[in-house]
């Protein structure tokens, strides 16, 4: 998470969207950055408005807007499946290893997740509390140009991102038969994809 008060802005950090990168780029002009622990540092829309944004409010004097980056839901479970691939997690319990794409599919879409698989949601991680502030902007991490010129337009010059926490390189095919599957048991991250506009805001509430 990356605070900066004079801009009244919050970035909040969705994993597996390029938010380490962010962070290394932007950190250093940052008034507070959350590094961890990962509860924090990954800390969703709702605990975010339950216990940072009155503090922010109270010390700001001033509503702070929040920022998140969203990935397609597919290529987004894809590289959790491909992190979750790498070497050192041979034989660890939450490894990928020897398993398919469709496999980990199949597992996330059960409603008891295997611990391989349970790497929560995207959808969920957005949604406010009850009563809670909704998000103000978000954007698609597809969508890099829309989202840096946003960002440099509020915080100006921004470095070049580097990669970071990258998952291995592979070809990830899901069958037909698991796609439809994944988009019947997860419709709100499809949809709430689908409601990225273009000015980089959804319809959250």
């Amino acid at each position: 998470m990356l605070v900066f008060v004079k801009e009244r802005l919050v970035i909040l950090a969705v994993p597996k969207t390029g938010t380490t990168a962010l962070g290394t780029a932007l950190g250093p002009r940052a008034d507070i950055v959350v590094r961890d622990p990962p509860d924090l540092k990954h800390a969703p829309l709702y605990r975010y408005d339950r216990f940072f944004r009155p503090i922010f409010e109270k010390v700001c004097d001033a509503r702070m807007e929040t920022l998140a980056v969203m990935r397609e839901p597919v290529d987004w479970l894809g590289s959790w499946y491909r992190y979750r691939r790498r070497p050192f997690m041979l034989d660890k319990p939450n490894g990928t290893h020897g398993i398919t794409f469709d496999d980990f599919v199949a597992a996330y879409c059960k409603g008891e997740r295997p611990g391989f698989a349970d790497v929560g949601s995207q959808a969920r991680f957005l949604q406010p509390r009850p009563g809670g502030a909704p998000l103000t902007h978000l954007f698609r991490y597809e969508d890099q140009p829309r989202l840096l010129a946003f960002l440099e337009a509020r915080l100006g010059p921004i470095p070049d991102l580097g990669r970071e926490n990258v998952s291995p390189a592979m070809d990830l095919g899901l069958s037909r038969k698991m796609a439809a599957r994944l988009r019947r048991k997860c419709p709100e991250d499809f949809a709430l994809y689908d409601s990225i506009a273009a000015s980089g805001a959804a319809g959250l509430s």
